[in-house]
């Protein structure tokens, strides 16, 4: 009796000149490209696609249905001088793309950690520092970058060329210009643009697209108004949006990421100078 051979499936496509650990953990339906080279302590999850030239190393791991584009560096120690040597992380979430030449240094401090979300989109030369934190749904765009310890909230927007100084927080939905150099916090909902990143307005677009109901959206330009155009300080800006704002979740976010504005906020164009 003459056995049939059973077919192989084979569970991930590896390129015969990938160079890929072998205690590293390969989900299913994962493709690695040619001359990629990952590390022994790396987890990737199913279905995630990496192209030619990609390191990935450290202690990182990555969701399912990602896309690491040719040339990208994720994992790799940081730029720290303080950096020993210590064991850190980098998270990256579900369904992000990650394009050509990309870098995501893994955090400085024993046990901590550098983490992308889910659904995010970080073009091609972007740089994510040590101890940063980003959101879902972000977007940088080319050549933008991240100084260390900054967090990039939900469905931000950061243009091509710009660069944003440690510990600098930026807000949900917010949207920064190309080329700005953002030295303050970003508030929530704005637009902000220049060198210093000066506000220049609502994203009342990004709002719009991310399902922020009308009613909100009034509420917030309201607390924008009283924030920028009233004259007031920070502090009875935040004392008046209380006030006389209607309460939501947005104008909750609001009001919570002022309060913890360690950096201060970055200021309106008509403010200049006073």
């Amino acid at each position: 009796m003459v056995m049939k051979a059973e077919k192989v499936i084979a569970l991930h496509k590896i390129h015969e000149a990938a160079v890929v650990h072998p205690m590293a953990r390969i989900g299913k339906d994962v493709e690695i490209g040619p001359y990629a080279v990952i590390g022994e302590n790396v987890v990737i999850d199913d279905g995630t696609k990496i192209g030619a030239h990609v390191v990935i190393d450290g202690w990182t791991s990555i969701g399912k249905n990602c896309v690491i584009f040719p040339g990208a560096s994720i994992g790799a120690e940081p730029q720290d001088l303080k950096f020993a040597g210590e064991k850190s992380y980098v998270f990256i979430g579900d369904n992000t793309k990650i394009r050509e030449c990309a870098t995501v240094n893994r955090a400085t401090g024993e046990g901590e950690e550098t983490r992308i979300g889910s659904s995010c989109l970080m073009m091609a030369y972007t740089h994510v520092a040590h101890n940063c934190v980003v959101g879902n749904n972000v977007i940088m765009s080319n050549a933008a970058t991240l100084a260390g310890h900054v967090i990039v909230e939900d469905r931000a927007v950061i243009g091509g060329l710009t660069g944003v100084h440690q510990f600098v927080k930026v807000g949900r939905n917010a949207m920064i210009g190309g080329a700005s150099k953002v030295v303050q916090d970003v508030v929530p909902y704005t637009i902000v643009d220049g060198h210093p990143a000066k506000v220049s307005g609502l994203n009342s677009v990004g709002m719009s697209r991310a399902g922020i109901p009308i009613a909100s959206r009034r509420s917030i330009k309201k607390a924008y108004k009283l924030l920028y155009r009233s004259g007031l300080s920070l502090a009875q800006a935040i004392a008046m949006i209380e006030q006389e704002v209607d309460s939501c979740s947005e104008v909750d976010h609001f009001l919570r990421f002022l309060r913890n504005a360690e950096r201060g906020i970055c200021r309106g164009r008509k403010e200049v100078g006073e």
